[in-house]
């Protein structure tokens, strides 16, 4: 049972402004005649020289467009060159960290963090922890995956739960702050909750520790912000528990489920012989408390696809994601959550009959699109 509970599921728009400026509509046939003169008036020059206003506002015009077009081509190089500075601070930041992770591969939260670390181009290595076990995270008092170790020149530091994590590397990554000091910034706090358990919860864990400038580069205004915090922790307080349901949600569908697991975790021989058999029957039976407990509906695939397309309404049609033009945080942490399905008939059913298919294809394509440039 332990065995079974623990394989998929105990895992703790930038805007671009553009300015333009549209040169005035040409003179008129009949305005060209009058400049070039007729016969008894004057000629182009002694028109000039009487000042004819039809001249000076073509004038004007034609000042003030190319004026205006030097000004927009600027504005574009100086743009280029501070998203390149950009860009190369980043990537100076991201080679003075050192990223171990450890995970259950299948599992929601650990897909979330290898999303992020993916599209953010941070190398990083991987264990995979055996989920009896765990020998592979004795050093941590933390018994949860997923967490990760950052060597940050002399410091090491751990860091554990998968939205800390996020915050806290973004956090580095936009203001280049240790990390020593960020982690701070999210400190765990013991609590019990109803069932009598002691928890560990972690304060700000969905809030970037920025200041004025950085957020307003990053997000734009506050509503953007606003926005990616509340569809993060929806993805981690909602979306997340509709996965064990689903993948478990027939005898069929949790042999095929632990068959999956067994192949892409680490288990001996005989361990994975059990996790097939024995954790598909106990997962099978645990899938409907979940139900119960989350108070979902009889067919628990309803609540899936009502999740979905409620986020695919939240990011809307005049954006390609929910970040604008690349995505966010909050893309990021819907798309790794829904990433554990890949392959099982949930999955399958998930993007058949919703409307979640065109985003999730495209986050996958921008994540596979800065792999291949880093």
């Amino acid at each position: 049972m332990a065995l079974a509970a623990r394989a998929l599921w105990p895992c703790g728009r930038t805007v671009v402004w553009r300015l333009g400026c549209r040169p005035g509509p040409g003179l008129s046939a009949r305005s060209r005649a009058g400049l070039a003169g007729a016969a008894g008036n004057p000629g182009p020059a002694i028109t000039a020289r009487k000042g004819n206003p039809r001249l000076l506002g073509a004038a004007a015009l034609a000042l003030g467009g190319a004026l205006g077009l030097y000004h927009t081509a600027r504005w574009h190089l100086r743009a280029q060159d501070l998203r390149a500075e950009h860009s190369a601070a980043q990537l100076s930041l991201s080679s003075q960290l050192q990223l171990t992770l450890y995970q259950y591969k299948t599992c929601p939260f650990c897909s979330k963090v290898r999303a992020f670390l993916d599209f953010h181009a941070l190398p990083y290595q991987v264990v995979e922890v055996n989920p009896v076990r765990r020998a592979e995270i004795k050093f941590s008092s933390y018994r949860k995956v997923p967490i990760l170790l950052a060597q940050e020149g002399d410091c090491l530091q751990q860091l554990n739960d998968s939205s800390v994590i996020i915050s806290a590397l973004k956090t580095h990554l936009v203001s280049g702050q240790s990390l020593e000091e960020i982690i701070t910034y999210y400190p765990p706090m013991k609590a019990i909750n109803d069932k009598g358990k002691e928890v560990t919860e972690f304060c700000n864990k969905y809030w970037l520790m920025l200041d004025e400038k950085e957020a307003q580069r990053i997000y734009g205004g506050k509503e953007a912000r606003t926005e990616e915090m509340k569809w993060r922790q929806w993805a981690d307080d909602w979306l997340v528990h509709l996965i064990s349901p689903n993948v478990y949600r027939t005898p069929t569908e949790a042999l095929a489920s632990f068959d999956y697991i067994v192949q892409e975790g680490k288990f001996g021989a005989v361990e994975g012989a059990v996790a097939k058999y024995v954790g598909a029957a106990a997962m099978y039976f645990i899938s409907k408390r979940l139900k119960s407990r989350h108070h979902l509906q009889d067919d628990v695939r309803e609540d899936l696809y009502e999740a979905a397309n409620k986020w695919v309404a939240a990011v809307g049609k005049d954006r390609p994601f929910m970040g604008g033009q690349k995505p966010n945080l909050a893309d990021l942490a819907v798309y790794g959550v829904l990433r554990v399905m890949e392959g099982l008939e949930a999955f399958s059913d998930l993007m058949r009959h919703t409307h979640i298919q065109p985003w999730y294809l495209r986050v996958e394509k921008a994540i596979a699109e800065t792999l291949l440039v880093h």
